[in-house]
């Protein structure tokens, strides 16, 4: 596999890869959700344009602790879900101690969408909105480092130092100006994320225990998923708030958009107003509603429950 790069290389555990122009999906641990379009949009198996390695083997190598180095730039969704070890591909449904990418160019949109574990290392520029993501100081000169907030959260990477962050205990305020997709992502630790500022797509999907509080607006699919643990929006969600929802709550002090709580399986959803559909519907609020909007710090009176 490393044969043509050489024996030092090999020993260095190193992939390094020169595709042609910015290349989309490299080491995305979903294949670009292969499940949904079963090769139509990427073939795990196919070479990466301009290289002798497949998608696969770069998955592969980087799940088992290895490094990819990327000369040049980047696509969109690199790292995706990288260490989540997805039960659809045979794996446990939580983590594997990933390896390390290195960009030596700029990366595209939603790198590290829904990533638990591993570090990416970018020499240029990254573009909002970021994944699962919080930047650290770098031990690398010239390069910007990058890990998943939740491995910050489940001591996956005790003793890094935050930068535009804070922790306190299990408390990690996020303040760096970055829009976030999947913030939260795989979550299951008694630990609070607050992020101050507005965040995309798919805000604490699969979590299972915790809580994220954005100060601001989310995108589309806030909740999706959810397993467990407490989603906060002070603002407004996009449509498909609690989208395949199975457990925990989302409470949204403002509209939670349409086709709110689609494909629903559990859970509560707490919000000013929205649009649900079934099997979603309207019900009275319970005094346990009433606690959690309280907490929140918001007046119950002003609330509606769907489940």
């Amino acid at each position: 596999m490393f044969g043509i790069f050489g024996r030092k290389k090999e020993e260095r555990n190193l992939i390094e890869l020169e595709p042609d122009g910015p290349v989309d999906c490299i080491a995305d641990f979903t294949y670009n959700f292969y499940w949904q379009h079963r090769g139509e949009k990427l073939d795990p198996d196919q070479l990466i344009p301009g290289t002798e390695y497949s998608y696969r083997d770069v998955v592969e190598h980087v799940r088992s602790g290895g490094e990819v180095r990327i000369k040049g730039d980047a696509g969109h969704r690199l790292a995706s879900s990288m260490g989540a070890d997805l039960k659809y591909f045979g794996g446990t449904g939580g983590s594997v101690m990933a390896g390390t990418l290195t960009v030596d160019g700029d990366v595209d949109t939603r790198m590290g969408i829904s990533m638990v574990s591993g570090t990416i290392y970018v020499r240029g520029r990254v573009r909002d909105p970021i994944g699962n993501l919080i930047e650290v100081k770098s031990d690398r000169r010239g390069y910007k480092k990058f890990i998943s907030v939740t491995d910050v959260l489940t001591g996956g990477h005790g003793g890094e130092k935050l930068l535009g962050a804070t922790l306190t205990g299990n408390r990690m305020v996020i303040d760096d100006g970055h829009v976030r997709d999947t913030l939260g992502a795989r979550l299951d630790a008694d630990a609070e994320i607050v992020h101050k500022g507005d965040v995309d797509l798919s805000t604490g999907i699969l979590m299972r225990k915790g809580t994220v509080r954005v100060k601001g607006d989310a995108g589309k699919n806030t909740g999706a998923l959810l397993s467990g643990g407490t989603v906060i929006i002070d603002g407004d969600c996009d449509d498909f708030s609690g989208i395949d929802m199975r457990s925990g709550y989302l409470i949204v002090n403002g509209d939670a958009g349409k086709f709110m709580g689609a494909q629903r399986k559990g859970g509560v959803i707490l919000a000013r107003k929205g649009k649900p559909v079934p099997p979603t519907s309207e019900n009275e609020l319970t005094g346990e509603d009433k606690n959690l909007i309280l907490k929140a710090g918001f007046n119950p009176q002003h609330f509606r429950r769907f489940s």
